[in-house]
């Protein structure tokens, strides 16, 4: 065995160089650790002033960035699944149990909105009139589909005057309002509005933005339907 200083031959086993008495069989001195190796796991044993307590408040600080940002998504990624499903099932019909309006012309009551029957009307004297659906149970509203005027008939439909806004305000189980304007074009037929809202016990409508109002005319709306995921 080679001598590291004077390069002298030993004999195997000698610890000491037969010449000059240096010491033999040096460990070679251990490799730095690469740095990913001082980051993960926490529990592997470190050099010293590698900065343990640095790289741990680095770590804490990512997974409360991480916790935090998984609770901002948590709202949009349930809204995103929910329109999924909204999209993806067959909407069914829902019938409320009461209907009460705000004010009514005599014939067309606002019950005639909710028979099935296009060719009768709810009859409102001015804009600002309301009607207000109240259902058996909460259920999640995916799209209300909404017959303006007199009938869906083109030739009598407008026969009467006809809103074309409508403010709904939905009332859902815990309370909460939610408020939308709903823009109808002024048309015969049915005209759809998607809606995807959770939990709805009560709806209501308000007239706005009338068209062809003038004495001895009032405000029609033939029908109007609301629909559930099937």
């Amino acid at each position: 065995m080679p001598c590291p200083a004077c390069g002298a031959l030993n004999a195997p086993g000698r610890r000491f160089c037969r010449r000059c008495a240096t010491a033999l069989n040096l460990a070679p001195k251990a490799a730095p650790l690469p740095w990913w190796r001082t980051v993960w796991p926490l529990r592997r044993r470190v050099r010293a002033g590698s900065g343990r307590a640095v790289r741990l408040l680095v770590i804490l600080a990512v997974l409360a960035a991480l916790c935090v940002g998984g609770v901002w998504l948590l709202p949009a990624g349930r809204a995103l699944v929910e329109d999924t499903r909204d999209k993806l099932s067959k909407p069914k019909p829902v019938t409320p149990v009461s209907v009460e309006a705000s004010a009514e012309i005599p014939r067309h009551p606002a019950t005639n909105t909710t028979d099935g029957l296009s060719n009768r009307y709810w009859g409102a004297p001015a804009a600002g009139a309301s009607v207000t659906y109240t259902f058996r149970k909460p259920f999640r509203l995916i799209d209300l589909s909404i017959i303006n005027g007199v009938s869906k008939s083109p030739d009598q439909y407008d026969r009467q005057a006809r809103a074309l806004q409508l403010d709904m305000e939905v009332t859902t189980q815990d309370g909460e309002r939610h408020h939308k304007e709903l823009t109808l074009a002024d048309k015969a037929g049915p005209q759809t509005f998607p809606t995807g809202i959770s939990d709805v016990t009560s709806i209501r409508l308000v007239l706005r933005s009338p068209v062809g109002l003038s004495d001895g005319r009032h405000l029609a709306l033939a029908e109007v339907e609301f629909f559930q995921r099937g």
